[in-house]
């Protein structure tokens, strides 16, 4: 049994999310909260994520917190309820739980929790502490689960710290600087014991940094190094997210983030203010470009500076070359001999969009929409792309000319049963997954776009000041999230949760060297 029943199912309702456990405190229990400890003091320096929140929320906290649990799970008294889950599991076991008199009399306000040692795909060390009002009271509650485990429990110390050890899982508990404290395994215990009595995560600079630009009033923070992620994992941090990061102009090694989870009875919101370092923030708003696509997107994604993205793209793929086809430094020279001119395309670009329509596979759709600066390059080199492809005779290859537009389209089994049209009009170039939505992101419809959407101009109206850059609908996606589901179980379970997002809403802006992401979900 990992960790003593009792104690597991009490406090690793924290691992699954805080809320959860916050509502179990069913609001204020009369105490002042925990000893003044910091819960970041167990943390060692080197731990790349650190969480922290509220588990006994009061005021107006515990209010948006309650209403945002009864709109998305339709649960009158949350509290209530996850105490006789609890109470219910724990005699299932038996071993009789009773919350009120053997949790709550000592349960602070707050809980943390540490990981660290990322190899690249999970953490090989963590571990939560809870704040307590009574250590007496807790150390007794401790005393008790031991003794009634069904599993052997060895008694041990370190640094004249006394704690237990599940012989089961190995799984350590015990009372840290009045703090209760449960591991994995021993040596996160004792790592969370050295960092109390030496260095801690509490003391580094670059923690006391991003944790400043936590939310005042929010449930949980979530503080996230990315740059000793990447050095713990020995670079085998997914190649993609690097790429990600890079095509932002966001240096990972350097980054840091803290995200402030703030909940309300009609909208929650997720806040990420990141520090990147030496690098100048990203800047821009692509929000006029995202309001022209089409109404009926159930996810639409808007990017500023596309052209300086591109530019540095092409210049690590000809450096690089593509192996066994392109030598390096010869991608930009052989396609500007063939008169197309792959720097002078990148600096006509300015913004990018992307968005995606259908209720099933089948009606699956969406094109990517970049707008140009007028100068022509880029639209003149798509029509020069279909004259080369037609001119080769290349099969499932049929170039494009309706008037102002032009461009190509590609036919094949691989694609499925749409193709790939490449078209441009204007100042603006589209790539689609079929005609219809590469034809609407050139020529957007009266009355029929993302801004004409009530909804879209709620998630517009929740980020203030914030430009738009990303919007989803909710029960657009989940119509489609269903169709694809096969029915399947979990997915049943989940969208009892999710049918009530009416949409979601993305935006960012930058400061200096500091960029702070909002994530707001609408909630009906």
């Amino acid at each position: 049994m990992p960790l003593d029943l009792k104690a597991r199912q009490a406090l690793s309702l924290l691992l699954i999310g805080g809320t959860l456990l916050a509502l179990a405190g069913c609001g204020d229990s009369g105490s002042d909260g925990g000893g003044e400890a910091s819960l970041a003091s167990i943390a060692p320096p080197t731990a790349p994520i650190f969480i922290e929140g509220t588990i006994q929320p009061k005021g107006q906290l515990q209010r948006d917190v309650e209403a945002a649990v009864k709109a998305i799970a339709g649960i009158d008294d949350p509290g209530a309820e996850i105490i006789a889950k609890l109470e219910e599991e724990a005699d299932e076991e038996g071993e009789p739980l009773d919350y009120e008199t053997e949790i709550k009399p000592w349960l602070g306000d707050r809980a943390g929790m540490f990981l660290d040692e990322f190899d690249g795909e999970d953490f090989q060390q963590f571990a939560v502490a809870i704040e307590t009002t009574d250590p007496d009271a807790a150390q007794s509650f401790i005393e008790k689960q031991a003794d009634a485990d069904e599993d052997p429990v060895e008694d041990a110390s370190y640094e004249d710290v006394e704690y237990k050890i599940d012989a089961a899982d190995e799984s350590v508990y015990g009372i840290v600087d009045d703090l209760v404290v449960i591991a994995e395994k021993e040596r996160a215990f004792k790592a969370a014991v050295d960092a109390v009595n030496g260095d801690s995560l509490d003391d580094e600079a670059a923690f006391d940094d991003a944790m400043e630009g936590a939310t005042e009033g929010s449930l949980a923070d979530i503080y996230v190094d990315v740059g000793r992620m990447i050095e713990q994992s020995g670079d085998e941090i997914d190649a993609t997210a690097l790429k990600a990061f890079e095509s932002t102009g966001i240096e990972p090694n350097e980054a840091t983030a803290v995200a402030s989870v703030v909940p309300g009875a009609d909208q929650v919101e997720v806040l990420i203010s990141s520090d990147l370092g030496d690098q100048e923030a990203p800047s821009g708003d692509a929000s006029e470009l995202l309001e022209t696509l089409d109404g009926e997107a159930f996810a639409a994604l808007a990017f500023s500076d596309f052209g300086d993205q591109v530019q540095e793209a092409l210049d690590e793929l000809d450096k690089e070359g593509v192996p066994g086809e392109i030598p390096p430094n010869q991608l930009k020279s052989g396609l500007k001999e063939a008169g197309i001119d792959l720097e002078a395309i990148a600096d006509s670009l300015e913004d990018g969009a992307l968005f995606a329509t259908g209720s099933s596979e089948k009606s699956l759709e969406g094109a990517l929409v970049f707008t140009t600066n007028g100068s022509k390059e880029a639209t003149e080199a798509i029509s020069s792309i279909g004259d080369l492809v037609e001119a080769t005779g290349t099969q499932g290859v049929k170039k494009i000319e309706n008037g102002q537009t032009t461009g190509f389209e590609v036919n094949s089994s691989d694609l499925g049963e749409k193709p790939l049209v490449v078209l441009t009009s204007g100042d603006r170039i589209a790539i689609g997954y079929g005609q219809a939505p590469a034809e609407l992101a050139l020529a957007p419809p009266q009355g029929g776009t993302l801004a004409d959407e009530p909804a879209y101009d709620e998630a517009v109206k929740a980020l203030g000041d914030t430009p738009i850059s990303g919007y989803a609908d909710g029960p657009a996606a989940l119509r489609l999230a269903q169709s694809l589901s096969d029915n399947d179980a979990e997915f049943r379970e989940a969208k009892k949760y999710l049918r009530n997002l009416s949409w979601l809403g993305i935006g960012s802006e930058a400061d200096g060297n500091r960029v702070t992401a909002k994530l707001i979900f609408g909630v009906e």
